[in-house]
């Protein structure tokens, strides 16, 4: 097939209508570019290479075989089809940024470095306090450290308390009793911003038995968000820390200050953004 001919196919091909012709580029080029985004994101470089491969492939084809227009793009939807279903948690993690507040939107951003230090240390110190007492009391309960990264979708599930973080006041929300206590409590840099909120469920459906629902909420919302979970079993009061989809269980006051230390740290750094 000549030059000549294969643009006249593809003129026949789209000629119908020019706005389908415009929408359905405009759609194919958004599916490409997104794939590629998600690939390289991901460091799946030799997928990205593979992809390439299979678009040049299927144009040659459709230059030299007798193939309508329309066939020509069933391979490469075929092929993202298949990132899709490899990268699912990937893709989730991407739509839930952004849905979720960009850090600083309601944040000053003149931090001063020494106080920023001063009050981290502080608010550090009062967290840890009550985990370690929840924990010795066999009190069950799940923070999540959130840098205003979460959806207003998981906010909104539970209520607002915009507090400053003290021990007495995360003791006193997951005391047993309590009508916010089964849920999860949102921590946003200095404040306690919400609790009783409801989290996503995990993809992995093989965890370990002995994970409650806790652990289990605490590993599904770092899957898909970048935030930080901390858990307090109310069975053995152990101490656990989920990020990335991972948990690292029996957490000792110095992991902890070291996770919560990283977590204001990048608070500070988003502040300053």
């Amino acid at each position: 097939m000549t030059f000549e001919e294969f643009t006249s196919k593809v003129i026949a091909t789209f000629s119908g209508n020019v706005t389908t012709m415009i929408v359905t580029i405009a759609i194919l080029f958004a599916l490409f570019y997104f794939t590629i985004m998600i690939l390289s994101k991901n460091n799946a470089y030799w997928v990205i290479f593979v992809f390439v491969i299979y678009v040049l492939a299927t144009g040659t084809i459709f230059m030299m075989a007798d193939i309508s227009g329309w066939d020509y793009f069933i391979v490469p939807l075929l092929f993202i089809v298949a990132i899709v279903a490899m990268f699912a948690t990937e893709i989730k993690r991407g739509i839930w940024k952004v849905h979720a507040k960009k850090p600083g939107d309601v944040k000053s951003k003149n931090v001063d470095k020494g106080s920023h230090a001063t009050n981290t240390n502080k608010y550090v110190d009062e967290i840890i306090k009550a985990l370690l007492n929840m924990s010795k009391n066999n009190v069950g309960a799940i923070i999540i450290f959130a840098n205003e990264k979460l959806p207003g979708s998981i906010i909104e599930s539970g209520t607002i308390i915009d507090a400053t973080i003290s021990a007495p006041l995360i003791e006193s929300i997951f005391y047993p009793k309590t009508a916010l206590h089964d849920g999860a409590m949102i921590v946003t840099g200095s404040k306690v911003h919400a609790a009783g909120c409801f989290l996503p469920l995990p993809q992995d459906s093989n965890l370990p038995k002995e994970l409650g629902s806790r652990h289990r909420a605490g590993i599904g919302v770092t899957e898909t968000i970048s935030v930080t979970a901390i858990i307090v079993s109310e069975e053995n009061g152990i101490i656990s820390i989920a990020q990335g989809g991972k948990i690292k269980r029996y957490a000792d006051s110095e992991m902890l200050r070291q996770t919560l230390s990283e977590y204001y740290w990048q608070d500070f750094l988003d502040q300053k953004n």
